[in-house]
This record gives C-alpha cells, sequence and structure tokens, in this order.
C-alpha cells in the first residue's frame, strides 16, 4: 500500500478549501456571484437599524432572486458602516439607507436612495434597466 506524503495530500485538498472558502465569501456576501448573463449589479447600501431596508426585505427580498431583473442585475447587500468592498470604492455619497446603486462592468448606471414601496420600486428599476447598455432580455 503506498503512503502519501503530506505535500501531495495538500495539492490534493487544496481545491475542496479552495471551493469551501469562495462559497463561504458568497454566503456572506463579501463576493458576488459570477453571472455569464449579466455585468450588471443592483447594489443595496443598508444597515441593520433601517426600518425601510427591513420592509424592502419583507416585501421585495424573497421574490427579487427569482424574477427576470435579478437573472439581469443580482443584488448585492452591503452594509454602509462596514469597509466599502475594494470594487465599490469608486461609489461616493452613500449617506441614507437604503440606497440602490446599479452598476454595469464596475461604472455606476443609476441611484434610488430610500425605498418608495413595492409597486414604485419595480417601476423605478425597470427604468434604471432601461439605462444598461446590454438590456436585459424583456
Amino acid at each position: 500500500m503506498k503512503s502519501s506524503s503530506p505535500e501531495s495530500a495538500r495539492a490534493k485538498s487544496a481545491p475542496i478549501v479552495r471551493r469551501a472558502v469562495l462559497s463561504a465569501l458568497l454566503w456572506m456576501g463579501l463576493l458576488a456571484a459570477p453571472t455569464a448573463a449579466s455585468a450588471a449589479e443592483l447594489i443595496m447600501f443598508e444597515s441593520d437599524t433601517c426600518e425601510w431596508c427591513e420592509r424592502f426585505h419583507s416585501e421585495v427580498g424573497p421574490v427579487y432572486p427569482n424574477t427576470a431583473e435579478s437573472k439581469c442585475a443580482p443584488l448585492r447587500r452591503v452594509d454602509i458602516h462596514d469597509p466599502r468592498p475594494d470594487d465599490l470604492a469608486h461609489i461616493k455619497g452613500i449617506v441614507y439607507t437604503p440606497t440602490f446603486v446599479l452598476i454595469e462592468e464596475g461604472h455606476e448606471v443609476s441611484r434610488l436612495t430610500g425605498y418608495p414601496g413595492e409597486d414604485f420600486f419595480w417601476s423605478l428599476l425597470e427604468r434604471d434597466l432601461k439605462k444598461l447598455h446590454h438590456p436585459c432580455p424583456e
């Protein structure tokens, strides 16, 4: 029976560890899930103490991942009090929560400050998605 060296055991476990770390970062919201169909993201700047953020999460949050809008611009949540992720450092002027920033290929396309309620949110998001260089399929 062949015994494996510690180096070969580490080499074999490296891809597993790498996948586990990436999965954990995705789950924690520290890394955006790559999407082949979309170069856009909807960034939600939020706070734990924001009542309007809670309302968004109860009204829109459960359905958003299953919508065409989500396929075009996946939602990425960022706590306003946490250090800004490097890829969002260029976004300035975020004061109020929630603030939704539509990003395409790293550039801000539009911004919605506040949560105007479910009906207005969807119509404003639809308007803003039309501003993308690579519009969402209808």
